[in-house]
């Protein structure tokens, strides 16, 4: 049994957008307002996120996470690793906390927040991490359920989604992916994937190439995720869609 908890739905400016007139940004309703992208994984006694944004503090606090067994980096953006420094309450508790992501991911990240990786003459307030490269076609596996990179590309750069043993797999900042990678996603029972808006985007899923890749991989459910205010309403958009496929929102939680 996996425990899933959406952190944050929301595009890289989030919603509402600063300074926004857009309708959507003026919406009452709270689904309508998205942190950055980001789950909370939970199994067992493990606990684990996939991509940690600027929101990152307040989505702790908000889930009151305790424990961190580590961080799943789907790529660089700023929206999916700029809150790496708030594992700090975490390593002060634990001690180095791991992450992992593809080799480029952990090379930027070093440079980014070098103070955390440096391992001489290091600020004694800095967290600290330890890295694991996670590798296309090697599976790993996390409080004992296997993990498999998915490998896609977010416009001409290289993402991972993840899928988590049987029955949940979660991508996002997707725009194009191979058929041997599609095929690791087959069976699954819970899929989660990025779907931008309704106009088409040169490094993002739009909403119909996001169900068009629900209908070929079939998951029994799926949950839309990384949605920008260009979306619409989030009531809206819902009654259009599938009747096995929702737009995910803030604070869901789903158990598989």
């Amino acid at each position: 049994m996996v425990k899933v908890w959406f952190l944050g739905t929301g595009t890289s400016q989030g919603i509402p957008v600063i300074g926004s007139s857009h309708p959507v940004c003026h919406s009452n309703n709270p689904k309508d307002k998205r942190l950055r992208v980001s789950v909370w994984l939970q199994w067992d006694e493990y606990s684990y996120v996939i991509d940690c944004g600027p929101d990152f503090r307040q989505q702790m606090l908000t889930c009151n996470c305790q424990k961190l067994d580590g961080i799943l980096f789907t790529h660089e953006h700023a929206d999916h690793t700029a809150g790496l420094d708030d594992i700090r309450p975490f390593f002060f508790r634990q001690g180095d906390i791991p992450v992992y992501g593809h080799k480029r991911v952990l090379q930027i990240l070093k440079k980014r927040f070098d103070y955390i990786f440096e391992k001489e003459n290091k600020y004694p307030g800095a967290p600290s991490v330890e890295t694991i490269e996670v590798i296309k076609d090697k599976p790993f596996v996390l409080g004992g359920k296997t993990i498999v990179p998915i490998l896609a590309m977010h416009g001409n750069i290289e993402i991972f989604g993840y899928r988590v043993g049987d029955s949940f797999a979660y991508l996002t900042d997707v725009k194009t992916i191979a058929a041997d990678e599609k095929h690791k996603l087959k069976g699954v029972k819970v899929l989660v994937v990025s779907a931008l808006r309704e106009e088409p985007h040169h490094t993002h899923f739009n909403l119909e190439e996001a169900l068009d890749f629900i209908k070929e991989i079939k998951p029994e459910t799926a949950y839309l995720t990384h949605i920008s205010h260009l979306m619409g309403f989030h009531d809206q958009v819902q009654e259009k869609l599938p009747d096995n496929v929702f737009l995910a929102f803030d604070n869901l939680q789903i158990t598989i």
